[in-house]
């Protein structure tokens, strides 16, 4: 509790409208603290129902640093659990993905179904209850074919999230996609770093001449440009009958936006990189839908591809960074796609923005380091995230406080 005291003190006294204290990013103990209150307590988009494919696909990966199993069951039903064995606790599934029938205990065989149930422990008894032991579960969401986990025991209210954004993700058929690539970024930054950097694009100009052949770089906000330009796309896609005015909660915000004249996909030349069109709508000529989610991520769905950014936390100072590629489930690679021209602006802009937070992260490290303010026209995202950093890690605190007062006042 001591050091949760500390905590506190650091994120009150952070200056409104300014970066975190060196302490908030660098301490090991912080670093701690952020799993449980922010990541424990999240919603984590960690990708797509087609990733799961069948009765028995799963995947096992660590959520804030708690290994979880997300599992698709006989029902047709995505499931969550902890990845723990309920005997004594051995992990049941090493991190990645693949397809059973049953998950049965590397150690010691205990053996459960795809709903979690105990189905076999070998010689417990006769006074055993098996009932008792199924997997611990972990709440999942799914919508419109996109995937949510969180460990919290009451989470935040997905409802107003789904209602908002599932008519702009509808367009997009995540069902009828495939996953036409992945790939991973080691970054030697904290992941709050990460996060501020993937949250602004005020760095854009002078760092990334890639990006911005098609992305509007000076627009501020939740990607308002206030033009004729953008008029008119807005004009145009109301006629096409596609949701995209911008919504927005603490933790989430969403918003279909032009890119740059005469462009049409987020490529290094701004146009299609698959002919497959995953919305045909308006001949996939619709800009780019972009949905984020705080802690951890953003996704650009353009008319041609999909893509998703995870930033996950592994230590103070490293972050691991994943990107998926979306496209149609029935384009072809060579074909309908060159998988190069795809993935190689994103690839290009992830690496450069890697160089950028390690950047950042030596600097933080400095014992001349202070809080700067942010930009409140090009960081204003930044901004909120930080914000709402603050905010969840304060209520995170005040939670277990209270908890401890209550212990207290019982064990008198």
């Amino acid at each position: 509790m001591a050091e949760y005291g500390r905590i506190k003190a650091a994120l009150e006294a952070r200056p409104p409208r300014h970066s975190l204290s060196q302490y908030l990013y660098n301490d090991d103990a912080v670093f701690a603290f952020d799993q449980k209150a922010i990541f424990h307590r999240s919603w984590i988009l960690i990708g797509f129902e087609i990733e799961f494919p069948t009765s028995g696909s799963y995947q096992s990966i660590k959520l804030g640093g708690a290994p979880v199993i997300i599992i698709r069951g006989r029902d047709g039903v995505l499931r969550g659990f902890h990845n723990t064995c309920r005997h004594r606790g051995a992990e049941l599934c090493p991190e990645g993905s693949g397809k059973s029938a049953r998950l049965v205990c590397p150690y010691h065989q205990w053996t459960y179904d795809t709903a979690g149930k105990l189905i076999f422990a070998g010689r417990m008894g006769d006074d055993f209850d098996a009932s008792a032991h199924g997997l611990a579960p972990i709440h999942v969401e799914t919508l419109e074919g996109t995937v949510y986990v969180c460990l919290a025991e009451n989470p935040p209210d997905f409802a107003p999230y789904a209602r908002a954004v599932a008519p702009m993700l509808a367009a997009h058929d995540f069902k009828n996609a495939k996953i036409a690539h992945q790939a991973t970024l080691m970054e030697k930054a904290n992941w709050k770093l990460v996060m501020e950097n993937a949250r602004e694009c005020y760095h854009c100009a002078g760092r990334h001449p890639e990006l911005a052949v098609t992305f509007p770089i000076y627009a501020k906000g939740n990607f308002e440009t206030v033009s004729d330009h953008e008029a008119n796309f807005d004009a145009r896609m109301a006629e096409l009958g596609l949701a995209g005015a911008p919504v927005e909660a603490d933790w989430w915000q969403a918003a279909r936006f032009p890119l740059n004249e005469g462009m049409v996909s987020m490529t290094m030349d701004g146009q299609r990189a698959v002919s497959k069109l995953m919305c045909p709508i308006g001949d996939g000529d619709i800009g780019s839908l972009r949905w984020a989610l705080e802690p951890h991520s953003f996704c650009h769905s353009t008319g041609d591809f999909t893509f998703m950014f995870t930033c996950i936390p592994i230590s103070t100072k490293e972050t691991l960074v994943l990107g998926k590629w979306l496209v149609h489930k029935d384009a072809v690679e060579g074909v309908d796609y060159d998988l190069e021209n795809l993935v190689k602006l994103w690839d290009v802009t992830n690496i450069e923005d890697r160089d950028l937070c390690e950047l950042n992260q030596r600097g933080v490290d400095s014992p001349g380091y202070r809080p700067g303010p942010y930009s409140e026209v090009a960081e204003s995202l930044v901004q909120r995230f930080t914000s709402y950093y603050v905010a969840k890690a304060l209520d995170y605190i005040d939670e277990v406080e209270g908890e401890s007062r209550l212990a207290a006042l019982a064990a008198d």
